[in-house]
C-alpha cells in the first residue's frame, strides 16, 4: 500500500503554535479528514481534499480516513491540541483494531501538538510545576462513576489539575458535581483558572479561587486548572513549587 495516515495535533487555535512538522505533513497530504471546524481554520496553504464531519462520529471519521490511505491516498487526520490527548489518535488505532486486517499494515504515524493545557500553563506562569493530573469532565464515553473516582483520587493525591471538556450547552450538572467533590478536599481558596479560547482571537485567562469559581463562565471552550495546596501566585503569575519545603 503506498499511501499513509498521519494523525497531526494542531495546537491550540493559533497557527503560531502549529509546529513545522505538522505544516510539513498537512502540506503534503492529498486529503485531511478532521472535525468540521477544525478543518475549517486550517492555513490557506494547504490545499488538500478536504472531509469535514461532525462531532461524535470519530470512530467513522477514522475507518473514512483509514480507507483512503489503504487505497494510496496521503492522509492528514487532524485534532485540536495534541491528537493523543482527547483526540483522533486513539480513535485511529481503535479503528484500527476493529477494521479491516490490512489497516494495520499502513504507514501511520501520529504528529504531536501543542496542547490547550501547555499553552495556557505557560501564560500563567508555571501552575503545573510540580505532579499534576489531566482529566475529562465529558461522559459521553465513560461513565460518570469512572470520573468521579479519579477526581477524589486526584484530590487525595494533592495534584494540580487541568479539567478538560468541563461543561457544555446540555451538560452542567457534571461541573457542579466535580467542584462540590473538589471543594470538600482543598481549601475555598485554592488557586484556581479559568482559561478560555486559548490561542483564538476570544482569548480569555481569569485567575480566581476555587471557591470562587463560576460554573456559568464555563463551556467547552473553556480549560479548567485547579491548583494543588502548595500552587502559589507571583505578582501576575501562578506557579507550582518543584520542591517541598517539609522534604528530608
Amino acid at each position: 500500500m503506498s499511501g499513509w495516515l498521519r494523525v497531526v495535533g494542531l495546537g491550540p487555535g493559533s497557527e503560531k503554535w502549529l509546529t513545522p512538522e505538522a505544516l510539513a505533513v498537512l502540506q503534503e497530504a492529498t486529503d485531511v479528514v478532521g472535525y468540521v471546524p477544525y478543518v475549517e481554520n486550517l492555513p490557506a496553504s494547504i490545499t488538500a481534499e478536504k472531509h469535514a464531519s461532525g462531532n461524535g462520529v470519530e470512530l467513522e471519521r477514522a475507518a473514512a480516513a483509514l480507507r483512503l490511505a489503504a487505497a494510496g491516498r496521503r492522509v492528514a487526520v487532524v485534532s485540536g491540541g495534541d491528537a493523543g490527548i482527547f483526540g483522533m489518535a486513539s480513535a485511529i488505532f481503535e479503528a484500527m483494531e476493529k477494521g479491516e486486517p490490512q489497516w494495520r499494515e499502513l504507514d501511520v504515524e501520529v504528529i504531536p501538538g501543542l496542547t490547550a493545557l501547555l499553552a495556557a500553563a505557560a501564560k500563567l506562569g508555571a501552575p503545573l510545576g510540580h505532579d499534576f493530573c489531566v482529566i475529562s469532565l465529558s461522559d459521553y464515553l465513560k461513565p460518570w462513576p469512572v470520573i468521579e473516582k479519579r477526581l477524589q483520587a486526584a484530590s487525595d493525591g494533592d495534584f494540580a489539575l487541568a479539567i478538560y471538556n468541563p461543561a457544555s450547552k446540555t451538560r452542567r450538572d457534571q461541573l457542579l458535581q466535580a467542584l462540590a467533590l473538589l471543594r470538600k478536599q482543598r481549601s475555598d481558596d485554592t488557586i484556581a483558572v479559568i482559561a478560555k479560547d486559548i490561542g483564538r482571537a476570544d482569548e480569555s485567562v481569569s485567575i480566581t479561587s476555587l471557591g470562587e469559581v463560576d460554573a456559568a463562565q464555563v463551556d467547552m471552550r473553556t480549560l479548567l486548572i485547579i491548583g494543588s495546596s502548595h500552587t502559589r501566585r507571583v505578582g501576575r503569575f501562578i506557579y507550582t513549587p518543584r520542591y517541598y519545603e517539609d522534604r528530608p
